[in-house]
């Protein structure tokens, strides 16, 4: 007896609306309980994911519903990977940009919503003229294999402090087809 699956819906991916944002607190809320994404939760999530540095924000829809979302950040002074990537490309950091609150909902997962989001994110990113870059919670072997799954650069390790009481690993990456400087 063969055993047939339902055909694949495509995600759509779109800029993210104030209105989304309930949705996506919702989506976050299942992620955090399945995966332990985001490792602290956040006080008032709809703040954390609208964010003070946001250069832009994209959801994935599946079925009229948000089910993923990302966002691209300006590079903090403490942020890890922007240091890095700069130390390793001979470009000022501000030319990165961090890919952050990047999670699809567990119920969407398997239809490449992941991958969509890293690819906008990414062309986004790159119309603004910016490098994107991220990093990742060592522990987070799931989040890991889609970035490496999906071509983006390994760069190396470093220590991300959280605030003064949490020092994290992070694994830290560019995406694909990093700017390589000029000669």
């Amino acid at each position: 007896m063969s055993q047939t699956s339902a055909p694949r819906t495509r995600a759509s991916i779109r800029s993210r609306r104030d209105a989304d944002l309930p949705a996506c607190v919702e989506a976050l809320a299942q992620v955090h309980v399945t995966d332990g994404y985001p490792t602290n939760w956040p006080e008032q999530p709809a703040g954390w994911l609208a964010g003070d540095s946001l250069a832009g924000a994209w959801v994935a829809e599946l079925d009229d519903r948000d089910v993923g979302h990302v966002a691209l950040c300006r590079s903090g002074a403490d942020d890890v990977v922007p240091a890095l990537w700069s130390r390793g490309e001979g470009m000022a950091v501000e030319e990165s940009a961090v890919v952050s609150r990047l999670f699809v909902a567990p119920g969407a997962r398997g239809h490449g919503v992941g991958a969509r989001l890293l690819e906008r994110v990414v062309a986004e990113g790159r119309e603004l003229g910016l490098s994107p870059v991220l990093d990742v919670v060592e522990s987070e072997m799931f989040a890991t294999a889609l970035y490496e799954r999906t071509g983006w650069q390994f760069l190396g390790t470093g220590r991300q402090h959280w605030s003064p009481q949490q020092i994290v690993t992070v694994r830290c990456y560019a995406a694909p087809g990093a700017v390589v400087p000029p000669s």
